[in-house]
């Protein structure tokens, strides 16, 4: 699904997407620089899922082989669980923040959350979320190029441990594609995890909010092609309250 010249939605289950893959898959997008093209989180890889997101690639115009980098938001494996399986079909960079590189690189993905997801019934017994190397782990302020686009990472910490989202200048607009950090309507993602903590997220929002953007594009949930900035000014006034804006589930 074509959102503008330089974005693409390929991906997102029914739980809280648009129903293009994997009913549990958060929002997949693909990255349209003109003579290169990246994707932004994966979903879980099923091999459903890693199919229809393919096949909604091509239908945008768009040889999967020609795709060469993952950029992943962060761990959590409706995000990146299926990031082993799109690096071997794809033969894809994969990037990550590199405070989140071991979580994903360890075999048992205890510090996903992985196994706790599984233990409360979240994700089906037989779903593996294989270890996958970080080619090219990110520090907050580094710069990649997708074609014409630029891709800035930033490190929004609070949600869980090592998140970060990214800010897509050089194209039709500037894109925040912000994983899980803030969603439409200025909501937040606040989970009963170990490694998800309600100040850095607070923190992380006040940052968000502080650049400038047109497009919000969340990792679930409603997208905001224009007007995206004034989402996350929505759960900055709310903290600006002494409160919390609030959860989207």
């Amino acid at each position: 699904m074509r959102l503008t010249g330089d974005v693409a939605l390929v991906g997102g289950g029914s739980m809280t997407g648009f129903g293009l893959s994997s009913d549990l898959d958060a929002h997949v997008y693909l990255i349209d620089g003109g003579t290169e093209w990246a994707l932004v989180d994966c979903g879980m890889g099923t091999e459903l899922g890693l199919e229809q997101v393919t096949a909604r690639i091509e239908s945008v115009g768009v040889d999967p082989a020609s795709v060469s980098r993952l950029l992943l938001t962060h761990y959590h494996t409706d995000h990146a669980g299926g990031a082993a399986r799109y690096r071997e079909r794809l033969s894809l960079t994969v990037s990550i923040g590199a405070a989140a590189r071991p979580a994903l690189e360890q075999p048992d993905h205890a510090a996903t959350q992985f196994e706790a997801g599984r233990a409360a019934g979240v994700f089906p017994e037989d779903y593996d979320y294989p270890a996958c190397p970080v080619d090219d782990p990110l520090e907050d302020g580094d710069v990649r190029t997708v074609g014409r686009l630029s891709v800035h990472y930033l490190a929004t910490p609070g949600h869980c441990a090592g998140h970060g989202s990214y800010l897509v200048t050089g194209g039709e607009r500037t894109y925040l594609l912000a994983g899980d950090a803030v969603f439409a309507l200025g909501k937040l993602f606040l989970q009963a995890i170990p490694d998800c903590h309600l100040a850095a997220s607070l923190q992380s929002v006040r940052r968000l909010a502080a650049l400038d953007f047109d497009a919000l594009l969340p990792g679930h949930g409603a997208i905001a092609l224009d007007g995206g900035r004034d989402h996350v000014a929505a759960a900055v006034a709310v903290i600006d309250r002494l409160a919390v804006p609030p959860n989207i589930v």
